[in-house]
């Protein structure tokens, strides 16, 4: 599928975006795993969540889903009937996670616990993603773990088989920050005997310790270390917060634009996911925070963003593992800087949906940008304009996205092939695309 995007010389629009896609992830597999009933509002719709409830239904989980609309906008409601402890089925079929290497990681961590044999595969991408941050940890628990990949070399990649056993807590040091990886390895040790105890290099994501927390898990944090115990968790309901990676989008839009302003309501502002607006404001965007509040220990405000003049900034390993997602659309907004933008230690990009290193290079340079690859990141240079031309998503959601906020940007038409993996994480993208157009 191609989408096809020309410039718009004025925008002025307000957005409302589906919530979070982390929190609903965690939303559904906590509340799955928890006792009692949940009804989560706001739930992301794309194919990364209906990955997960196809998944947690074939182990048995019932879930109801229903639409609602506000202000034409639809609002999706998912009933959550927690399994508690043992509630779990043995799948009949491969749990299929699709594209989504959240869902992978995740469940992982929630079969190796359980007393039956899982298999877990995905889709040609995901297939090729490294499992083997998740299974090393997850074996030293005491889980099996066997690959069915017949090319897997040295790697475990899906296909995978997970046999559930009785874990035993572990004191884990990961080599990356990562969100996923911790979520796996706590999700286990919920049902570990002893205390899991899992410290990472820099503090990553937080969404599963703080929903964790609020519903009742013997779970103790302190920096990067996070202890956990065996625990039940009590269901709960939550209203999730709209999604600050759907909004980066429009953040660089805004604030690349000559004539822009766009107000996004109830957007997620958990202090490990702000590193966007971090990284704007230091490169100089005009950026307002109103109507803040807190459910479920995740902040949430309305964010307004206008035309700025941005300047050029450094971006390295301090902040990485708050913006890994939103670098390809951070690059797009380090053309229109005034001086030089370089991103380092962000290697985490090549084992993406795609490698997002090379895809961010090989799309804006397509533009007319002036932009490096180096082995950890980028280095890109200011240009006068972009010009549209005809690129590649690379089956990427966030590229295509990125890509299709640039052809807002640039001078003649931009051609984005494969848009339709934008769906992702983002089902009705392109038609606010053509709201704004």
């Amino acid at each position: 599928m191609i989408e096809k995007v020309t410039k718009s010389n004025k925008i002025n629009s307000t957005i409302r975006i589906a919530g979070d896609k982390s929190i609903s992830h965690r939303a559904a597999i906590l509340n799955s795993m928890a006792y009692g009933i949940a009804e989560v509002t706001n739930f992301c719709v794309g194919d990364d969540q209906e990955s997960v409830i196809r998944c947690l239904k074939a182990l048995g989980t019932k879930i109801i889903h229903r639409i609602d609309y506000i202000d034409d906008y639809p609002v999706h409601f998912f009933k959550i009937h927690g399994n508690g402890e043992k509630g779990f089925q043995k799948p009949k079929t491969p749990l299929d996670c699709g594209n989504s290497g959240t869902c992978m990681r995740l469940i992982s961590g929630l079969v190796a616990g359980q007393d039956f044999n899982s298999v877990l595969i995905g889709d040609k991408s995901l297939s090729k993603r490294p499992m083997n941050r998740i299974a090393t940890p997850l074996l030293q628990m005491g889980a099996s773990i066997n690959s069915l990949n017949k090319e897997d070399v040295g790697q475990i990649t899906a296909p995978f088989e997970i046999t559930g056993m009785n874990l035993n807590g572990i004191n884990y040091i990961s080599p990356v920050s990562s969100a996923q990886v911790k979520s796996c390895v706590l999700i286990a040790g919920t049902y570990a005997e002893n205390q899991t105890i899992f410290t990472e290099p820099f503090k990553s994501r937080d969404h599963t310790e703080r929903m964790m927390k609020a519903m009742g898990a013997n779970i103790k944090i302190e920096d990067t270390m996070t202890t956990i115990s065996k625990s039940k968790l009590t269901a709960q309901d939550i209203v999730i917060p709209s999604d600050i990676s759907s909004a980066a989008f429009w953040m660089v839009l805004a604030s690349c634009h000559p004539n822009a302003e766009i107000y996004l309501p109830n957007i997620g502002l958990n202090p490990n996911r702000t590193g966007i607006l971090e990284i704007l404001l230091e490169m100089g965007a005009d950026i307002n925070i109103t109507n803040k509040k807190t459910d479920m220990g995740e902040p949430r405000g309305d964010i307004t963003v206008r035309s700025s003049k941005l300047k050029g900034i450094t971006i390295d390993k301090k902040i990485i593992p708050k913006i890994i997602d939103e670098i390809p659309v951070l690059s797009l907004a380090a053309c229109f800087a005034n001086s030089e933008t370089r991103i380092s230690d962000a290697e985490e990009l090549r084992v993406k949906e795609s490698d997002r290193i090379k895809s961010t290079v090989l799309g804006l340079s397509k533009l007319g940008a002036n932009i490096k690859e180096t082995k950890d990141g980028m280095v890109i240079k200011p240009v006068r304009k972009l010009v549209g031309n005809s690129v590649e998503s690379q089956g990427d959601h966030r590229i295509a996205m990125m890509l299709g906020i640039a052809g807002l940007l640039a001078e003649k038409e931009t051609i984005v092939n494969g848009a339709e993996h934008a769906k992702v994480s983002y089902p009705n993208f392109w038609d606010e695309i053509k709201n704004i157009i």
